[in-house]
């Protein structure tokens, strides 16, 4: 009975036209990949991620709002095994991940990674946009602005699915690279700050499991004005994050003054994302170093608050590498002695956060894709997806170690 059904099967798959065909073993590629490569996060939770030190968090961009792209990222990374995504605190950008999860969870049965959105409570470099008139450029310039953007956020006219020249706003994310390589000096950049009512309103969906707030560490009042405003909007998170840069003898004591800030009313986990080099990750394997340096300085100091410490800020496919050499990668102390300060079941450094390297590795598979047929969902072109995941599971795997179990 099972060769009969398998013959008529097979009978059927030969008479479908050969691009159908095509799909459907690429499909078939994907979810092998995806089974083969050993995924602990089929059945490991977001937490056990966090509490292993395995953690991988997809940083979408706080300020990128290109929801064909966020989406098909969202599905690829899913299928990947992340933990965790992090996007702009837009409905639009939020629905754009969910979509991207389903469809995801449609071809392969994993489990749900949290969904994040990141807030500011200053001025950012993660909240700002590049703009300019490009009626203002000399005709005759060579616009290496354009050649040196990372989200291929600067067009002109003509450009295929520009419909008018200069910086495309929902694709810029304000890495600044391209401010000091006008020759004529035509590009500003334009900071904002997220509205503290909107996104105590978005956070009351159901649909969002964890905030992250980006500080500089230097503003308490700040930081307070924004906790304080989002009031009960938090009760129903799972996580809170705070996003820090390394401000040297500073950093500990203004660890502790936010977190008295938000321990009264904090009903969730809380971690501190440690922000080494912003928005660099894309650059080489030097750019990791500032973040590993970050998590060394802190994670030898007994007096910082509570809260699971992640990388983000130049990390790339070399910062586990880094993490390794200095004795961080999924261990409970850097002396392998245990830590009475805190819980020896815990990892030092919990995970990983990617985001411009994340992007620009999976970015040339989307890119090609929107070449060839405009804006598409990835997994209606399984040959595409197929190669989108290739890549995002040796990044996302350099965390999770699979295979190596």
């Amino acid at each position: 009975m099972m060769s009969l059904s398998f013959s008529c099967s097979a009978s059927l798959y030969a008479q479908l036209p050969s691009e159908v065909q095509a799909r459907s073993s690429n499909l078939d590629k994907v979810k092998n990949l995806i089974t083969k490569s050993g995924i602990p996060s089929k059945i490991t939770s977001p937490l056990e991620s966090l509490q292993k030190g395995n953690w991988v968090k997809l940083i979408c961009g706080a300020s990128f709002e290109d929801v064909t792209d966020i989406r098909n990222l969202s599905l690829v990374y899913t299928l990947a095994g992340v933990d965790c995504i992090d996007c702009a605190a837009e409905a639009s950008v939020v629905n754009a991940v969910h979509d991207g999860i389903e469809a995801a969870r449609g071809i392969f049965p994993i489990r749900r990674p949290w969904v994040m959105i990141s807030v500011n409570d200053n001025e950012d470099l993660h909240f700002r946009k590049a703009e300019f008139d490009p009626n203002d450029c000399p005709i005759d310039c060579s616009r290496p602005c354009e050649n040196v953007c990372p989200a291929d956020a600067i067009s002109y006219f003509g450009k295929a699915g520009a419909s008018k020249g200069g910086v495309l706003a929902e694709r810029c994310y304000g890495c600044g690279r391209c401010l000091p390589v006008c020759p004529y000096d035509k590009i500003r950049a334009i900071t904002y700050i997220r509205d503290v009512a909107a996104t105590a309103e978005l956070l009351k969906h159901n649909d969002i499991d964890a905030l992250e707030i980006h500080t500089s560490g230097r503003q308490a009042e700040s930081f307070r004005e924004l906790w304080n405003g989002l009031g009960d909007s938090i009760d129903g998170l799972r996580l809170v994050a705070v996003s820090l840069p390394d401000i040297g003898e500073l950093t500990v004591p203004a660890m502790n003054s936010m977190y008295a800030t938000m321990r009264a009313n904090l009903q969730c986990l809380n971690l501190w994302q440690l922000d080494g080099r912003p928005m660099s990750g894309d650059i080489g394997r030097g750019a990791t170093r500032e973040a590993i340096k970050f998590a060394l300085h802190l994670a030898s100091i007994k007096d910082k608050p509570k809260g699971f410490l992640q990388l983000a800020g130049g990390t790339n496919a070399h910062t586990v590498e880094g993490l390794k050499r200095e004795k961080l990668f999924q261990t409970t102390t850097i002396s392998g002695k245990p830590d009475e300060a805190n819980d020896p079941s815990l990892a030092l450094i919990s995970g990983v956060a990617f985001g411009g390297y994340a992007r620009k590795i999976v970015g040339r598979i989307l890119s090609s894709l929107q070449s060839e047929h405009g804006f598409a969902h990835l997994e209606d072109y399984p040959d595409h997806l197929l190669k989108a995941l290739i890549e995002s599971l040796a990044l996302v795997g350099t965390v999770k170690c699979y295979n190596e179990r």
